[in-house]
């Protein structure tokens, strides 16, 4: 509760206000009984009509005012409750776009999913329902037992009785409530991860008929979120039931004891039906209270896991050379650019695992990886599936840290650069990379400074002029939600004419040409051998024709370098570059 808490702080005064207001129009309900049982006992009896109507339009003017009050409340608890959750759910976004590789991993693109959606869905909840129930359920509660006290002490020791035994029950129940909605949210969670890997492979499911068994495996899924879903519903909703036979029960002693009251001329019928009314309001009260626990109960529980990626701490932290400079890394002075001698990316003695839970995996993904690459020379990496390609571009972009060794970029430790700095040098395809819902325009600029015909260079660079050009309104040509209205090659020319469009210092091209014609391919890297000659290049890559003409090659095999060199030094001494050669150009 501290998370929401010290989010709902910057709006105590607009708090303060509503909670005047809905106390205001709580209290004035108590008026209604008590003018009611004035109008039996005092105004009726006497038969003066004029009183009775004065009576019966002063309950009408306290209804109104009391409803009025309500709705005004509950609009200011809304409007806080949504301002409050857009920061928060702003705050988390924010924090998941700085998660590391690493972090991500331990908390899986699902989970981070269901945190922005439901668990912050039930945090939202809690905030309006606290305003509201939170002022109205005690001050029906602890108003009507005061009340029904001061009408008549005998009737509400009743209360005094029953109220703690129903307190206690819906304590009691509501704190086995917390682990089950945990349990909850974690169904939750894997109810997503096979949604999203559905919708995003669907085309593959429907094209080896798979949809039946994709939907036995959502309904296990969502049979196991129901069963999980049902027992903890099951728990929390057990205080109603118990409360209701223990008010039930209190109100048949109260009408019992107040029949023989009447009866004995102790008390009035009309003090009976206010007090029978204000009973009423106490159940009401007690109920609202049950309907906080169940809240409290679910946001507790989505609170932590909302808060415990906003409380991530920065995995991928900034250090310092051994000069001992502070302070930005762009006002650094004497950086590797400054001698063209030094190598401008370099792996010394790379090793890699990965984290998986809290726990390093047993095996390296990478070992002793080696390599340096001069300015404006081009980088070839091959190899079979899971040889680690990909992340070596991982590592340069500075996704992950490296378990061992160092990874070099302009002649300082990637740790050494604000991550925006780094990456601000890298123009970059990945496998399987986004064609968002936008223009082609805003897809190659993605947020950056690029205008149209900036846009139109790399596009044309990118060998996408020529589609591009078909469409009758160009770059403002709209995509379709991942780029379902264009083929795959076009994708991936766009794709790249994005990673040229900001004349990056380093562009990485991770297997972006296999949908490419060999041809285009061809005319692809000639232009940017032409356009590019002061870009640092690393082409990873299926085809040894895409890379056999790089200026160094590097073939992977089990996360080990086992050949580097020039095309034809790998023909020489390298068996595993060989056999690609031969299945693939013979």
């Amino acid at each position: 509760m501290k998370f929401i808490f010290g989010h709902m702080i910057k709006y105590r005064g607009r708090i303060v206000v509503q909670l005047i207001i809905k106390f205001t129009g709580t209290a004035a309900e108590f008026m209604i009984p008590y003018v009611l049982e004035y109008m039996l006992d005092e105004v009726a009896p006497s038969e003066n009509i004029v009183k009775m109507i004065i009576c019966g339009l002063l309950m009408i003017g306290i209804a109104i005012f009391v409803r009025s009050m309500n709705i005004i409340a509950n609009r200011k608890a809304v409007r806080i409750a949504s301002e409050c959750i857009y920061n928060i759910r702003d705050d988390l976004f924010r924090k998941t776009m700085e998660l590391s590789g690493s972090q991500v991993d331990k908390y899986g693109l699902p989970s981070l999913t269901s945190r922005m959606t439901s668990d912050s869905y039930n945090v939202q909840n809690f905030i309006r329902i606290i305003q509201t129930m939170g002022v109205r359920a005690p001050i029906l509660l602890i108003g009507g037992m005061v009340v029904t006290m001061i009408m008549d002490f005998g009737l509400a020791m009743v209360l005094f009785i029953l109220v703690p035994l129903i307190i206690a029950s819906v304590v009691i129940i509501s704190k086995k409530g917390i682990p089950l909605y945990e349990k909850v949210q974690q169904k939750m969670d894997t109810i997503v991860r096979i949604m999203r890997e559905n919708i995003t492979g669907i085309r593959v499911v429907k094209a080896l008929s798979k949809e039946d068994y994709e939907t036995a495996r959502y309904k296990d899924a969502n049979r196991e979120m129901f069963s999980s879903d049902t027992t903890a519903s099951v728990v929390m909703s057990l205080p109603g039931p118990i409360m209701t036979l223990i008010m039930n029960i209190g109100l048949t002693v109260v009408v019992v004891l107040g029949a023989y009251r009447v009866n004995g001329g102790i008390t009035k019928p009309g003090v009976i039906l206010a007090f029978l009314t204000y009973f009423n309001m106490i159940l009401m009260g007690v109920n609202g209270i049950n309907r906080i626990f169940i809240m409290t109960s679910k946001a507790n529980a989505s609170a932590g896991r909302i808060s415990s990626v906003i409380d991530e701490g920065q995995d991928l932290v900034t250090v310092y050379g051994e000069d001992g400079f502070e302070g930005d890394i762009e006002n650094k002075k004497g950086t590797a650019s400054d001698n063209k001698n030094k190598p401008y990316i370099a792996f010394k003695n790379v090793s890699f695992r990965y984290v998986k839970q809290g726990n390093e995996a047993d095996e390296y993904e990478l070992t002793d990886i080696d390599f340096e690459l001069n300015k404006g020379s081009s980088l070839g990496i091959i190899g079979a599936t899971g040889s680690g390609k990909t992340t070596v571009v991982n590592l340069l972009m500075r996704f992950y840290d490296a378990t061992k060794g160092s990874v070099i970029v302009d002649g300082k430790d990637v740790k050494e650069y604000k991550l925006t700095e780094l990456r601000k040098k890298f123009g970059v395809v990945f496998q399987n990379d986004v064609i968002f819902a936008d223009t082609l325009h805003e897809n190659i600029a993605f947020g950056r400074e690029v205008d149209e015909k900036r846009a139109m260079e790399a596009v044309t660079d990118a060998r996408a002029a020529e589609f591009v050009g078909e469409y009758e309104d160009g770059l403002q040509h709209k995509a379709d939600i991942h780029g379902a209205n264009m083929s795959g090659g076009q994708k991936q020319r766009i794709l790249i004419a994005r990673a040229l469009a900001a004349k990056p210092e380093i562009l990485v091209l991770d297997d972006s040409s296999s949908a490419l014609d060999y041809k285009t391919d061809a005319l692809l890297r000639q232009m940017i051998r032409e356009h590019y000659n002061n870009t640092s290049t690393i082409i990873i890559a299926q085809r040894i024709s895409s890379i056999m003409n790089l200026d160094n090659i590097i073939v992977l095999d089990d996360g080990h370098i086992v050949g580097q060199g020039k095309h034809e030094e790998l023909m020489e001494n390298c068996k595993q570059y060989r056999d690609i050669y031969d299945i693939q150009m013979n």
